[in-house]
Order: C-alpha cells, then structure tokens, then sequence
C-alpha cells in the first residue's frame, strides 16, 4: 500500500520573501544610521505608543501589580519547570581536559554569552509563555546581560503578565518596542543597552526576516517559519482528542501546517469529520486562523502501517512531534526529526507550549532535520584550548610540519620548524613534505 492523501494541503507556507526583505532591510538601514531617533519614530510609526522604552523599576511594578494573584501562581510554576529543565541541560555541558598525547593537553570550555535580546510576541496574543522560555534559559546560562523585549499596545503598552514573566524569569531590561525595530534597537546597543550577542524567541515573519538579515554580526536561535504540527495516531488513539489537538496548533496562524498521519482509515476520517465542527466552536479571533490553516496547508496521510508512519514523519520533520499510538518506547527510538516530540493521550503540543518545562521555541520547515530548538546550549559557547611542555610538542610540530608543507602552507610550517630548532637544537627533523 502506498501512502493516500485523504486530505492535500492546497498551499505551502510561504511568504512574498522578496518584498519582507525589502522592507526589513530598509528599516534595518534606517535604525543603524539614525540610532534611538529612528527607532522612536519606526515605534510610533508601526506600535502607535510614545511611552518609556526601557520599563523603569515603578513601571514594572506597577504592571506586576495588575497581574492576578492566580496567574502569577501559573506563571511561577511553569518558570520553576523551565528552569529545572534548563538546569538538567547545563549540566550535560562541562569543561573537560585530556593529556591526548604524553605531554600535549587539550580542553573544553563553556562560556555563556555575555548579553542575550529576548524577543517575546504580543501583537494578537500577548505570548506570556515565550518571555518564561527565553529569559529563563538565558538566565540559567549565565547570561550577564538579559533585555526582553515585546511589543507595546497603543495606548496602555506592554502586557502586564509579559512584564511579571520577564521579571520574575530574570530579565534585566524589559523593552517596549515591537517588530523589526525592536530587534534592531538590541542588536545595536540602542538606548544604554549592550549589543545582543544572541538574539531569540519567535516573531512574526518581518522579526524572522531582520534576525536573518542580521544572523553573522549576531547570534540567532534559528531562522523560523510557521509553526507546524504532525499527529502520528494508530487505531488506539481517541478521535475527539487528536481532532481537538490539531484544532488547538492550528490557531497559531493562518498558514501554520497541522498532519495527521495514521495507518487507520476510520480514524482519519472521523478526525476530518470532527475539526471542522471543533474549529466553529472557537472564538472569533481563533477561528479565523484555524480555519484558514485547516483549509489550505493541513494534511491527512493514510500509511501501511507503523513503520511506513514513522518513515513519512521524519521526512516531514515537523517542529511538534504528537505520539497517540500502542508502544510509545518503540516510537521514541524509531523517530529522529522532530523540535520536540510528546508521547501518548496524556500529554499534548500545549503542555510543551506553555508550562511542561520543555522549550517551545523550536525549528519550522523541515529544520528539525538538522537542527533542535532554543536550550540552555544556544547561549553557549563551547570553546576549545591547549597547552604542552616541550617534549609534549615534539611529534606535533613534526607532523604539522610536514601535514603543512604538503599543503604548500610553508607559514605554517615554520611556525612548527623554529619550535623544534629552539626546543630540541641538537636533534635532526625530516620535516619535508616527502619525508
């Protein structure tokens, strides 16, 4: 049996990438040779706000203030996860030293970051979770510096809970500035702040085309697309949940991919009979972008069976990766592409989205064949060092010696010759590259 498509997706999501980059450069070019004015007048342009950029001590405690006591409990709880976990991950991470030759020592050093930029969205929704997921890993890291920052609503600006997440997360700047100009206000140092030597944290597609631009002069934690969603279900899985966990990933946006890939025909098409009805049922606001993403990018995949499903899911390499199928240890070896990848009924897309402790920014398009997502790790800089004594440096220099002149790298060579002709001056080196 060869794969069906009980459902094609009509579009792919795509962007008019020419004219983002148009008009991010533009914009790019504009701040770096204006500085604070510039960005001031790009911000009451696009976020329609002329209040402070930098949140001064009062006005984040004024915001704090306005948060229920219920909410700042939920908020707290997922930080503690995400912290924990990030925890765990610096952990696998250590300086280490060999002697990997008698005499010659080599090693690894971990240093984080000196100043992390922390995008955090809050156009349509105010993304709470992403200021908890950036700020706090760059904080375990060991970040020295940490500015968040989250586009301000006309008028009242930044979302208070954004402002408590930041806070309590660690950030030790929080700016209100949107869009392109927000990450070029980090990225240049603009009003006090130090330069972002990493900027990241997911944004819409003009956020994502800046942080490209400017990927090479500053770090990024990866180039995003929209966000996408697989759900691999054998004939186990409950129809109402996985129709409800597509309904639930396609609210991200109108063009945000959601697959269903089972080897059961009547559990496919009873999912398709349910998302409809369940995407009617949203708010207003959700349902407009659930219902485009459902129409034209999701996909339903009938495969022959568990093997053939595991294969199709790698090749999608989706960002987030749902098990509701028998035998989850057997999937967990079997799949390798995937951002992050949730096993069995009891838990979902959602928990890792906001407070399982598992990272939520994660690689789009097919990078997680590549590539994972935001950790602990891509704050750091695993750095390399050596030191030998003398005679540890003998068959070293040696063979750099003649590795080098074949190569026809004489510079090198001899930087290998006038050690061996100090250190050991009464001995002879056939140090040629025919030797």
């Amino acid at each position: 049996m060869t794969r069906e498509y009980l459902k094609k997706a009509a579009l792919t999501p795509k962007s008019d990438a020419s004219e983002t980059h148009k008009i991010v450069q533009g914009i790019l070019d504009d701040i770096e040779a204006g500085g604070d004015a510039k960005a001031l007048e790009y911000a009451a342009k696009f976020d329609r706000y002329e209040g402070n950029v930098l949140l001064t001590a009062e006005e984040i405690e004024a915001a704090c203030a306005l948060v229920p006591e219920k909410l700042k409990a939920d908020i707290q709880f997922s930080h503690d996860n995400v912290r924990r976990f990030a925890e765990l991950q610096k952990s696998t991470m250590q300086n280490v030293e060999t002697e990997i030759s008698p005499g010659f020592v080599t090693g690894q050093k971990v240093i984080p970051v000196d100043a992390a930029g922390c995008y955090v969205p809050g156009g349509r929704y105010s993304h709470i979770a992403s200021a908890i997921m950036t700020v706090t890993t760059a904080k375990v890291a060991g970040c020295k510096h940490i500015t968040a920052c989250s586009p301000p609503r006309p008028g009242t600006g930044v979302a208070p809970a954004i402002v408590y997440a930041a806070h309590i997360c660690g950030a030790d700047k929080i700016m209100a500035m949107g869009g392109v100009q927000g990450v070029a206000a980090m990225t240049f140092g603009l009003f006090g702040l130090p330069k972002a030597n990493i900027l990241v944290g997911p944004g819409n597609q003009f956020v994502a085309e800046a942080k490209r631009i400017l990927f090479g002069r500053v770090g990024i934690d990866m180039i995003a697309g929209p966000t996408d969603s697989l759900i691999l279900a054998d004939g186990t899985a409950d129809a109402h949940i996985v129709a409800t966990d597509l309904v639930s990933q396609a609210e991200h946006g109108y063009n945000s991919p959601v697959w269903l890939v089972t080897d059961n025909r009547a559990l496919a098409e009873e999912v398709m009979r349910l998302v409809p009805g369940y995407i009617d049922d949203l708010p207003e606001v959700n349902r407009e972008n659930a219902s485009a993403a459902w129409r034209d990018y999701a996909e339903v995949i009938l495969c022959a069976d568990r093997k053939d499903m595991a294969a199709c899911s790698d090749e999608y390499a989706p960002e987030h990766l749902t098990v509701q199928a028998e035998d989850l240890d057997w999937w967990l070896e079997q799949l390798t592409c995937y951002g992050s990848l949730f096993l069995g009924e009891e838990t979902t897309v959602s928990y890792g989205d906001k407070a399982a402790g598992t990272n939520h920014v994660l690689p789009t398009s097919r990078a997680a064949s590549y590539t994972g997502g935001l950790s602990v790790h891509k704050y750091m800089k695993i750095v390399t060092w050596q030191r030998a004594t003398r005679e540890g440096s003998k068959p070293v220099a040696e063979a750099t010696a003649r590795i080098a002149r074949l190569e026809g790298m004489e510079g090198h060579a001899r930087a290998a010759d006038v050690r061996l002709a100090k250190y050991f001056p009464d001995e002879t080196f056939d140090l040629t590259a025919n030797g």
